[in-house]
């Protein structure tokens, strides 16, 4: 049995994909009469799959389970590069699972333990959905003390695009913002139907007219790593690199590191920043003492 979030995740996508496409591009003989939809009709895919129209009409509305053989003879007619095939059989895997609650994440253990050794380098923990699971006091020095923003809106995705000050702070906003939705849409093919998920789309939608067009275009970019530019009130403009590992003991738990090259501005402007907040917190440590 499908899940109506199947139904429409695996539906709209093939539509998106089949939109990208002309006919001249795969091949397919221009008549020159208007047509009523962008991209390839459904017929046409179904002739380069070579599998009937009705058949493929029941694959897009969700109504069918897709065997492996036709997803990658549909990765194929599509022109699907790899990030958007694995999607492909994302979407079509996850139809057959039934949805179910998951529970809150916490931190794991020894992600909490890198956390607290990394001194000069900004590093946090984001989970599920893009949910900021844990930081180090220079992550929170350089974006934004975390601390302040409530648990249940602690998002990385949701401070991107609500936040007048975490925007700001991106001089690449747009690209790194982009991620973030790619990052969701590939959360939503796996847990097609995630209430959680659900509502941080409906509100970001709302919120943010980006978010919206992003949604529904389909970029399919990991959140793995870049370089990304910010421009901080204290040390300035920094550009630095951003690597993504994921946790072995609980791969929906990334851990998100900045570095610069040593000797760099940037190296130096995170080793003044990282001395600026220890001396910042030495009183407050003094005074628990």
């Amino acid at each position: 049995m499908y899940t109506k979030g199947h139904v429409t995740e695996l539906g709209e996508f093939l539509k998106v994909c089949r939109a990208q496409l002309s006919p001249r591009t795969v091949g397919l003989p221009e008549s020159g009469a208007p047509r009523r939809v962008p991209g390839l009709r459904r017929e046409e895919v179904a002739h380069l799959a070579g599998i009937s129209t009705h058949a493929y009409t029941r694959l897009e509305q969700g109504r069918a389970p897709v065997p492996r053989t036709v997803l990658a003879t549909l990765a194929r007619v599509l022109h699907l590069d790899d990030a958007q095939r694995d999607h492909l059989f994302e979407l079509a895997a996850a139809g057959a699972r039934e949805p179910r609650r998951r529970p809150v994440q916490k931190v794991h253990s020894q992600l909490r333990r890198i956390l607290d050794e990394l001194s000069t380098t900004p590093a946090l923990v984001l989970g599920r959905r893009l949910d900021i699971l844990g930081w180090n006091p220079l992550a929170a020095a350089l974006l934004t003390d975390f601390d302040n923003v409530p648990a249940k809106r602690r998002n990385y995705a949701r401070l991107m695009f609500t936040d007048p000050a975490f925007r700001e702070l991106c001089l690449d906003w747009r690209t790194n913002a982009r991620t973030c939705v790619a990052h969701l849409r590939m959360e939503a093919a796996r847990y097609p139907g995630d209430p959680g998920l659900i509502a941080l789309v409906g509100e970001l939608s709302v919120a943010d007219a980006d978010f919206r067009q992003w949604w529904a275009g389909r970029q399919m970019t990991g959140l793995r790593m870049g370089t990304k530019r910010v421009r901080h009130p204290i040390v300035g403009d920094l550009t630095l690199d951003w690597d993504s590992l994921t946790c072995a003991a609980d791969p929906t738990q990334k851990l998100l590191i900045a570095t610069a090259a040593p000797g760099a501005p940037s190296h130096d402007g995170l080793l003044f920043l990282a001395s600026w907040t220890a001396e910042r917190d030495e009183p407050a440590q003094d005074a628990a003492v």
